[in-house]
């Protein structure tokens, strides 16, 4: 055993929660609206006391970013984004009818925190759903969602959030997630 072999498992925690850092900093310097030497200082204070006091077990991260992936995410969030508001727009302004709303239950397919809570945020994120409930032993996300009539838009609805845990996981996923995907998508299973 060489004699450095236990300062590793340190290192490699702290890389590992290197981006969480430097999160929290960030977001301290967006909060204060200045990015400024002081701001950034104490921000890194802020991010030393918060991370030491309230302890989290580490978020293992897939250590793979897939850059195009991660394009496509983006485009077709914001394409989602505006779609959704206008969608959302329309059915508050017309008169005709009123836009149905449910209640439903998406079970994800891949077991890892992290992907169940980027899904869950870009879900909500896009108006006209909202996350309500998690089941996270289950793996099922709740979403309140309006403009829906029938079974078939339930199904519409259920297939869009999954179709963001897809993008989500060819993004940043592992990739053992991603064959998983890859085959669920192949094989037409949710």
């Amino acid at each position: 055993m060489s004699p450095d072999s236990g300062k590793r498992p340190v290192f490699t925690q702290l890389w590992r929660q290197l981006p969480f850092f430097v999160w929290l900093v960030a977001l301290w310097m967006l909060l204060w609206g200045q990015f400024t030497i002081v701001a950034f200082v104490t921000g890194v204070v802020a991010a030393v006391v918060v991370t030491r006091i309230f302890r989290l077990p580490p978020v293992e991260l897939s250590g793979r970013v897939n850059l195009w992936w991660g394009l496509v995410f983006v485009l077709e969030f914001l394409v989602a984004l505006v779609r959704g508001s206008l969608t959302v727009a329309w059915q508050v302004v017309d008169p005709r009818r009123l836009p149905g709303t449910a209640i439903i239950a998406v079970p994800l397919r891949i077991d890892d925190d992290l992907i169940m809570t980027h899904t869950a945020v870009t879900a909500s994120l896009i108006p006209g759903s909202l996350i309500v409930d998690a089941d996270r032993d289950r793996r099922i996300l709740y979403l309140h969602v309006i403009g829906v009539r029938n079974a078939a838009d339930v199904e519409k609805q259920r297939a869009s959030v999954l179709h963001w845990e897809e993008r989500i996981v060819r993004a940043v996923g592992s990739r053992a997630q991603v064959k998983r995907i890859v085959d669920a998508v192949a094989g037409g299973v949710s």
